[in-house]
This record gives structure tokens, C-alpha cells and sequence, in this order.
């Protein structure tokens, strides 16, 4: 079956449809990794999007459901080159197009992604449509721009889950703030023994002090970090209180905490191989990323923020420290792979802070406290 893709500068892409037929409209973006696409399709941060993948073959190792990384797929729109129906692996359980299909999401392939790779990359990321109708270019053109930015954004609530739930351990207990985050940053935690408390999105401080945390963790997340203030607050006020260690989402958030500004990139960071060097050591990591935003770097001057990495392709920063608080972030996903395993060492940096933090300051048992309490009640 045929499908279309159209962008809201009038560009026509007509292919062939390997998932859902059905049509969306979404944020067109790119990633480039060479392996990792069902990463991609599972990643909640890419919730709203239609992404295109430019390495041309997709599919050819299936889709095998212990390396997804959320429940269910969140993005509008899936675009390749040329898609692989038939996956040659052992762990296969089913194909790319079947995924799709299962979650009512399109795809569309044999179009020339380095051709919109470019448009994107020249003129930015924009709006699109995906589908399968016979609707004019005209009437498609209308549902664009009836689809408004606001709609596009504001999926931070679609993401992050309602309820609060645990994963159990032995060490540290981590409150684990969920903005979309991706199953490898719990698996990561609960790898080291930890305690993990999952809680959603809008969770209050104090709220978060009730569950008696040793450190908090923020997750990644879709969309603008000025979308959700209320996180912005939240982390104010448990800044200094707790350890606490940001990604992606999590680091933007925490740098709108401290004063800093965030801004929009013009196509973003989306992939497996973004080069980012750690100032300290002067070491070169390879990265996965996938992000719309960046905190601006001017904006760091005058607050209590100290730059610790920075992108080796465009210099935006990559990670952040305060010069007093226990606090640290990042951009780029440690609890991914493509490295494989270079950065999962922050993980390991954030319990050595919490140990620390603990030492420095050390709390009465739980039980002597609710005594007090008691006393002071009478």
C-alpha cells in the first residue's frame, strides 16, 4: 500500500507502508543511530514525533520485547529507507511493521530519508502528516496546520505513569522521579541493589520526603522542560536535602532550578553516536542522545552551576554540576549502550555522593524520630 508523508513546508514524500494504515500528524525529527530502532520506537521521549532513522536498512533484526524501553511505543510516525519485512536474529519475535501495526502507528519506507535529513537539518525540525488516505495535498496541508504546537507538546502527563510503584532492594533507597523515563535508568538502579521508589511526574516535595529517600533520581522525558514548572519547583525545594543526579529531561530541569535558561536546537541530538567530552578528565565518551533542547550556555553565568561536559560536535553542554549542593547532570542517556557500557560509571558517581552525603550528615534512626514525635504530641 501506498503511503505519504508531507511536511508543513509543502515537501511530498510518496513510499510504501509498513505499519498502521492510518495517518498522524507529528514533529518530523531524525536519529542516526545505525542499530537501536526498536530503542527508538520504545523511548518515551520521543512521544509526538515522526522519526525518520538515516541508516537506510531498519528491521532486519526484528523486535524482541525484553529490550523495549517502555510498555508501549509513544511516537506518531516511523521513516526509513528501505525496511526489512522478514528479520534474521534467534531473539526475534516478530517484525518492525507488526509493531507498528499492534500500536496503530505508521510507516512509510523506499523514500529518500538523506534527502529529508537535509531539509531537516537546513531548515530545522517541523511539522508532518503520515498516511495511508487518498486525501488531497491540500486537505493534508489543512490538518497540519490545524495541528497546533501546544498539541505537539505538554507529553510529559501521557508518559509518566499515574500511580506509585517499587522495585525492591537492599542499598540505597532512590526515589525515582518519572518524567517518560526509560526502563534501562530503573534497571540500572535496581543492578546496583538499590531500593527504587518510581513515582510520577507531579510528585511534590514533600510528598517525596515521606517516602524517605537517600537520593533522587530525575528521569528523561519528551517536550519542553518549561512545560512542566511545577518539577522546576519541586527541585528547589529538595535541592540540598538529598542527593540528586538529572538526565536528559531531568538535567534541563535542574538547571531551570538553579536559574539557568533552556533553549530550543534547531534539529536536536537524536542517536547513538554523539561524541561528549567530561572536563575534568578530558575523555571523550560516545554518547546516546535524544533531545530538542539545551540549556543555554550564557545563561549559566551568576548561578550556582559549573559545567562539567560538553558536545565535541557543537560545544552545547552536556552536563552540569552545583558548586555547593549534592546535585549532578547530564543530557545524554548513561543507562543506554553505545558506548556499550562507558557511562554507566555516573550511576555509580551518584551512590558514591549519596554514601558521602550520608556520612556528612548523619540522621537520627527512623524510630527515634516518631518517638520525639510522640512526645511532642502529648
Amino acid at each position: 500500500m501506498q503511503a505519504r508523508l508531507l511536511l508543513e513546508d509543502g515537501t511530498l514524500f510518496t513510499g510504501k507502508s509498513f505499519g498502521s494504515e492510518t495517518e498522524k500528524t507529528g514533529e518530523v525529527v531524525f536519529n542516526t543511530g545505525i542499530t537501536g530502532y526498536q530503542e527508538v520506537l520504545s523511548d518515551p521521549s520521543y512521544c509526538g514525533q515522526i522519526v525518520t532513522m538515516t541508516f537506510p536498512l531498519i528491521g532486519n533484526y526484528g523486535i524482541t520485547r525484553d529490550d523495549f524501553e517502555s510498555v508501549a511505543p509513544s511516537i506518531h510516525g516511523f521513516v526509513v529507507r528501505r525496511y526489512e519485512p522478514v528479520p534474521s536474529n534467534w531473539r526475534a519475535q516478530y517484525s518492525v511493521g507488526d509493531l507498528l501495526k499492534e500500536y496503530e502507528i505508521p510507516g512509510i519506507s523506499e523514500i529518500d530519508t538523506r534527502m529529508l535529513t537535509r531539509i531537516l537539518r537546513q531548515h530545522g525540525t517541523m511539522k508532518g502528516i503520515i498516511t495511508t488516505s487518498n486525501k488531497s495535498v491540500a486537505e493534508l496541508t489543512e490538518m497540519i496546520q490545524a495541528t497546533s504546537i501546544t498539541a505537539l507538546r505538554n507529553q510529559v502527563a501521557h508518559t509518566s505513569t499515574n500511580h506509585i510503584y517499587s522495585s525492591p532492594g537492599a542499598k540505597e533507597r532512590i526515589v525515582l522521579v518519572d518524567f517518560g523515563a526509560k526502563s534501562g535508568i530503573l534497571r540500572e538502579l535496581t543492578k546496583r541493589g538499590c531500593d527504587v521508589v518510581v513515582v510520577p511526574h507531579d510528585t511534590t516535595a514533600d510528598e517525596i520526603r515521606q517516602l524517605h529517600p537517600d537520593g533522587i533520581q530525575l528521569s528523561n522525558g519528551p517536550g519542553d522542560p518549561k512545560d512542566v514548572p511545577y518539577a522546576v519547583d519541586m527541585i528547589k525545594e529538595l535541592m540540598g536535602e538529598y542527593p540528586i543526579f538529572g538526565i536528559c529531561l531531568g538535567h534541563q530541569l535542574f538547571a531551570l532550578a538553579c536559574g539557568a535558561d533552556t533553549e530550543s536546537l534547531k534539529f536536536g541530538h537524536r542517536g547513538g553516536n554523539h561524541p561528549v567530552k567530561e572536563l575534568e578528565s578530558g575523555r571523550c565518551f560516545i554518547t546516546s542522545q535524544n533531545h530538542g533542547y539545551t540549556v543555554n550556555e550564557d545563561s549559566i553565568v551568576g548561578t550556582p552551576l559549573e559545567v562539567t561536559h560538553i558536545n565535541n560536535n557543537d560545544k552545547t553542554i552536556e552536563g552540569l554540576k552545583h558548586t555547593k549542593y549534592p546535585v549532578f547532570s547530564v543530557q545524554y542517556h548513561p543507562e543506554a549502550a553505545p558506548g556499550p557500557y562507558d557511562n554507566s560509571y555516573l550511576f555509580d558517581r551518584f551512590l558514591d555522593m549519596i554514601r558521602t552525603h550520608k556520612q556528612d550528615h548523619p540522621q537520627q534512626p527512623r524510630q527515634a524520630l516518631i518517638m520525639a514525635a510522640s512526645k511532642g504530641a502529648r
